[in-house]
């Protein structure tokens, strides 16, 4: 029996730690796929790279990186749109990531968005659903939400670096404000 192969977009390594061992685990041969423009400041940009990089490194994963900080398009993209950044932002990384899928012969896509209790699940299921009609590679959908726990302890014990906000200058920004 052949393994499916998947393409994962990572937007950290403490999101991806559990959705990986638990996909690992039901047979997919997983593929790491790094694209995070919205990541503000660039130092934060970084400490979450190295650590996505460490733990592919340390796990042997094949690892595809698209290492473009572009604040600039991020931000000419979601200013006056405020409300609905996050739309904006699932859908450039996730139509990436299916792009990415599409090219390199993977069977779906899926991402780690899908871990974080803070991030909106029903929306991007949607726009990932809108994309893989789109571009014509499958979704792989799973509720990660599931390992929350898990996942908090497994980054703990890696040492990796835990971020306290989700990733743009507007998160971090609310993660001070409590907006």
């Amino acid at each position: 029996m052949t393994k499916k192969k998947i393409l994962i977009h990572a937007c950290c390594a403490p999101c991806l730690i559990a959705p990986y061992f638990h996909l690992q685990e039901n047979g997919f041969h997983i593929y790491v796929f790094w694209y995070n423009h919205n990541i503000h400041p660039y130092t934060e940009y970084q400490k979450r790279l190295r650590s996505l990089q460490d733990f592919v490194k340390r796990e042997n994963i094949p690892f595809i990186l698209k290492d473009e900080y572009d604040l600039e398009k991020f931000l000419r993209r979601v200013a006056f749109r405020e409300e609905n950044r996050c739309n904006i932002c699932y859908y450039d990384r996730l139509n990436y990531a299916a792009i990415v899928a599409k090219k390199g012969k993977f069977d779906a896509f899926t991402t780690t968005l899908l871990y974080s209790k803070f991030q909106q699940h029903k929306l991007i299921i949607e726009i990932a659903n809108s994309i893989s009609k789109k571009q014509g590679i499958p979704f792989y959908y799973q509720d990660f939400r599931e390992y929350w726990k898990e996942g908090i302890a497994l980054s703990k014990k890696y040492g990796m670096y835990r971020q306290q906000y989700c990733g743009c200058i507007y998160s971090e920004r609310d993660r001070y404000l409590k907006t």
